[in-house]
């Protein structure tokens, strides 16, 4: 078996493992593992698109914001591609949900209280009667994924990393300062491992010895039906049910609608249920009174969360040199550029600038320490 040493092996080529190799191998030599044939091929490539400043809790907001200048103007020569349309969200809710619309416009004072017949005005299609009103965030955006993960991957290579695919990391086992990595025919060496495996991260910590952390994949579903007949819908707002329970927005001229479901599920290459299917396209017609006649397309992926809900960054403390990027939940495209940024940061050394710098004040609130209990300090980075 052939041996390849490098500084850092990243396990997972999704958006979350292809921005943070891409920033690390501005500082080190970076291997990056993926055990499909090509990039992104689950959660990242069956993501929603959307950028939502209000999503998530306060950390993942706030994680979210500090990328919003990277995305609406990407430093020179990343992309030529613009990666951020800008398109308004509408949090809505019906009557019975008015105390959840007050709760959340309390939360982010920035959002703007529409009435009922201010959402009709901008999505007719809306049931009369149907809602109480809807909070308007006008800092919102449709985000162009495979362009972002593109760019990434180009600006990895640039940096003299090397991308290994049909590679899965079969074994992971500590040797003397680092780590081995077995992944097809080669073995991997280096002294820190990124675990960016998406759905299969505990797969991975497993792998390497260590209990899990309760990050749990869950399958979310989307599906896309035909736009009403004379309606002009491309500058309708991403329109989101205040409880979460569904949401749709333009789609490449068709209606994507999501039943927001999250099921629990091994990692798998998720498929889409049936009832998962019909149950968003009941919701979709409760609320607009549309009868769907045909489903276009339905597909799903896996959202994977920590017990939190909170983003997964830093140094296990039961290992040394074993680094989790995980738990990204349905905010890891959006939050990338400054997660991408904070994980070179905390195994690099390397403190991010402008916006990005508002990440450091998270570093415990992500830190995967929060999840291991009584667990003793290692040392971390490759300093």
């Amino acid at each position: 078996m052939a041996t390849e040493s490098c500084d850092i092996i990243v396990i997972g080529a999704g958006i979350a493992g292809a921005s943070a190799a891409a920033e690390l191998a501005a500082d080190a030599r970076v291997v990056l593992l993926e055990m499909e044939p090509r990039p992104g091929y689950h959660a990242s490539g069956r993501s929603a698109a959307y950028f939502a400043a209000a999503y998530g809790k306060a950390v993942v907001q706030a994680i979210t914001r500090a990328s919003e200048a990277f995305f609406r103007s990407p430093p020179p020569g990343f992309t030529e591609v613009d990666l951020f349309r800008p398109r308004a969200c509408i949090w809505f809710g019906r009557p019975d949900q008015a105390p959840a619309l007050e709760a959340m416009r309390a939360a982010v004072p920035r959002l703007e209280f529409l009435d009922e017949a201010a959402v009709r005005a901008r999505v007719p299609v809306i049931r009369p009667g149907y809602l109480h009103g809807g909070l308007l965030d006008r800092e919102g955006g449709d985000l162009d994924v495979e362009a972002l993960l593109q760019a990434y991957l180009k600006l990895f290579r640039r940096n003299g990393g090397r991308l290994c695919l049909d590679r899965r990391a079969e074994t992971l086992e500590p040797e003397g300062a680092g780590w081995a990595v077995t992944a097809g025919d080669t073995r991997f060496t280096a002294p820190v491992v990124v675990n960016a495996a998406g759905a299969w991260a505990e797969q991975i910590g497993e792998r390497a010895g260590l209990a899990a952390l309760g990050i749990r994949p869950l399958r979310r579903t989307a599906l896309t039906i035909d736009a009403p007949a004379g309606v002009d819908i491309d500058d309708w707002p991403e329109m989101v049910d205040i409880d979460e329970a569904f949401y749709f927005k333009p789609d490449a001229g068709a209606i994507l609608v999501s039943p927001a479901d999250e099921t629990p599920t091994p990692p798998v290459d998720a498929q889409p249920e049936d009832l998962d299917v019909a149950i968003g396209v009941d919701r979709f017609e409760q609320a607009t009174g549309i009868d769907v006649r045909r489903v276009r397309a339905a597909w799903a992926g896996l959202r994977t969360f920590a017990p939190d809900r909170v983003f997964v960054a830093g140094f296990d403390p039961r290992a040394a040199g074993f680094f989790w990027l995980a738990g990204q939940g349905g905010y890891g495209v959006q939050s990338s550029p400054a997660m991408a940024k904070l994980t070179r940061y905390l195994v690099s050394g390397v403190r991010p600038q402008g916006d990005f710098s508002d990440v450091l004040q998270y570093v415990e609130e992500v830190s995967p320490a929060r999840l291991v209990a009584d667990a003793p300090s290692q040392s971390t980075s490759t300093e």
